[in-house]
């Protein structure tokens, strides 16, 4: 029986003597590359934190004690040591574990994640909650350094040092050495041996001395923490963190299991602000994800001896790669076009634009707030930002749409990528609520494409149009069809009718489209004569065709990948409402007030009836009632 075959929770972990930990290790990266093989998943930041997650399940006493892992995709090797092993064949799947942490799946789970930069201000709310309750177990927040970026990882830091006595552990999981170089023993020996109890407390008593004497107390206490941290400024990058009031460790190796759990024992027992830095290398133990750390943060499924991955290449391009081809070539003829990312130039499509236009292309980390406002003030120059921002991340910088672009009506365009069902990375990461924000904010123009060639269109049409302007699209391969030679904007709030019935009308926007057509082609079978409508614009909407098909055709679906509150079926209801039009009959089909769980896209779009299915059935129901 393996080590890990006997771990069922973290009080089997610490049965395991402290000798057999590397074998362990090496026995989590096995199951953990085996399972994301097949599953897909976050690899590489997972593999890079397995002897801090044994580490930390080792010091601490879990759930009393409280772990964060921010973001949570480096949480792989905390689901095996808790409890989860036996379901973690099930990761990502529909009905199996999350590829984040969730609450409601385990005890051990602190905190729901899927955003970065939350742990720190969770943590700390947790930590001076367990204050007031008078209780003396410890929060720790892991958190790695591309989450340093977020200004809420700031904020944080910013008031946990003011919190002392509250038990909060911050650990600095530095996978790109991004912080500093400086690495070696001797900067592991001084943080272990700073670290000690004792040494501590004498530290912590001997300024309490300095203090207390009379008139000059202070002043050589300030001196002597000035040549401490003078002394300690050669060998420790630890100024930034001590100036927000916490004691730094660190830079530690984090696969040095034995060091890991004796400076963890030590600081464990400090009650102010610790923040404890560790490095830690992305991929660790499989040589694939080392190589090629950005592909294996997020991967598919992949062939384990070679790490190529074995899924079939479509030939039809994906929704992401046309938008950066697209962004390229208006980028060439237009050079007031710029691009903003906030983090993710693969995943938005903006590699080749960052090397054809390195001196116009900005990656602003992992700060979507600023990434907008930058944005704004790049258009108040002159130019024409192109800001390419997951539909899920843009939510966090809903204020800085509405204040910093919207107010002013400034040229920014927003190309949201992932709009929709996303599918394996769950709730936090469906882009489910864009077109009920964006629609809802005042000069915001809001689009979204049928097929790719539609993207192109679309994208020229923001570049033209003077204004706040966003394009939303899926995630995946597009439909499949020839690009036209030259890009040719569309008129703005204009809809497109592609096929004609005179039963029933369909209003379809972005990726519904093709469910539209597919269920036409079903309906005509079955002689039911449906009105296909692209009506391309959320916002503004073509109310001159609407209302003219309503009046002829008084029978409509509305269809969209978002919630019903407040999207695309609200915004025709709530129009033809303020136009007087009744004597209607009207099917709202899009998600329900609900967070839509994991699992593939075609499961979740069969589950919430959002497809040609739905619509077939929903059109019969209608058509036969009044027949």
């Amino acid at each position: 029986m393996s080590l890990l075959e006997k771990i069922d929770s973290p009080a089997d972990l610490k049965r395991i003597p402290k000798a057999s930990l590397s074998r362990l290790a090496k026995e989590i990266r096995q199951t953990i590359v085996e399972v994301v093989s097949r599953s897909g998943g976050h690899l590489a930041s997972s593999l890079g934190t397995v002897e801090l997650a044994i580490a930390v399940h080792y010091v601490f006493n879990s759930p009393e004690d409280k772990i964060i892992w921010d973001v949570g995709h480096q949480a792989y090797t905390h689901k095996l040591l808790t409890g989860r092993r036996k379901q973690f064949h099930t990761l990502r799947k529909s009905n199996g574990i999350s590829g984040f942490t969730r609450m409601s799946e385990s005890p051990h789970d602190a905190f729901s994640t899927g955003h970065s930069s939350t742990s720190i201000s969770a943590g700390l709310g947790m930590a001076c909650a367990k204050h007031l309750k008078n209780e003396s177990s410890k929060v720790v927040s892991i958190i790695g350094d591309g989450s340093m970026t977020a200004g809420l990882a700031f904020e944080g830091l910013n008031l946990a040092g003011s919190q002392k006595d509250k038990n909060l552990i911050v650990i600095l999981n530095d996978n790109e050495m991004s912080i500093s170089h400086n690495v070696g023993a001797l900067s592991s020996l001084l943080s272990r041996t700073f670290s000690r109890k004792k040494l501590q407390e004498l530290r912590k008593e001997f300024g309490v001395f300095l203090k207390s004497l009379p008139k000059i107390g202070d002043d050589i206490y300030q001196f002597a923490k000035r040549t401490e941290e003078s002394f300690k400024a050669f060998v420790t990058p630890g100024m930034l963190f001590e100036a927000f009031d916490f004691e730094y460790f660190g830079p530690i190796n984090g696969h040095n299991l034995d060091h890991l759990i004796n400076i963890l024992n030590n600081i464990k027992y400090l009650k102010d602000p610790v923040l404890l830095h560790v490095i830690t290398k992305k991929g660790k133990g499989y040589a694939p994800a080392e190589n090629n750390p950005i592909y294996f943060h997020g991967c598919g499924s992949f062939d384990i001896k070679t790490g190529n991955c074995i899924n079939n290449k479509s030939p039809t391009s994906t929704y992401t790669q046309v938008f950066g081809n697209t962004l390229i070539e208006l980028a060439e003829a237009d050079k007031k076009i710029v691009a903003v990312t906030a983090a993710m130039p693969d995943g938005a499509g903006l590699m080749e634009f960052s090397e054809s236009y390195p001196d116009r292309f900005f990656d602003a980390g992992i700060a979507e707030q600023h990434s907008v406002t930058f944005a704004a003030g790049l258009s108040v120059e002159g130019f024409k930002p192109v800001v390419a921002i997951y539909s899920t991340f843009l939510q966090r910088a809903y204020d800085q749409i509405l204040h910093d672009v919207c107010l002013e009506a400034h040229h920014v365009v927003f190309a949201i990528d992932r709009g929709g069902i996303v599918g394996d990375d769950g709730p936090t990461h469906h882009g489910l609520f864009d077109l009920s924000y964006l629609r809802s904010l005042p000069n915001m123009v809001v689009m979204a494409p049928k097929d790719e060639n539609e993207l192109r269109r679309m994208l020229k049409t923001a570049i033209d149009y003077d204004g706040p302007v966003s394009i939303r699209y899926p995630r995946g391969n597009g439909v499949g069809v020839p690009s036209d030679t030259s890009i040719v904007s569309l008129p703005v709030g204009k809809g497109e009718i592609l096929k004609k019935g005179n039963d029933i009308v369909i209003f379809a926007i972005g990726r519904t489209v093709q469910d539209a057509l597919e269920a036409y082609d079903i309906l005509e079978k079955q002689e039911i004569h449906a009105t296909i409508v692209n009506c391309r614009f959320i916002k503004p909407l073509d109310m001159d065709l609407i209302i003219k098909l309503v009046k002829k055709i008084p029978r409509m679906i509305t269809i969209e990948e978002n919630i019903l509150q407040g999207g695309f079926g609200s915004a025709i209801l709530e129009s033809l409402n303020d136009h007087g039009i009744t004597g209607y009959q009207m099917e709202r089909i899009g998600i329900p007030d609900i967070f839509v769980e994991h699992g593939t896209q075609d499961e979740l779009r069969e589950k919430y009836g959002i497809n040609a299915t739905a619509i077939v059935k929903t059109a019969k129901k209608m058509v036969t009632h009044q027949l």
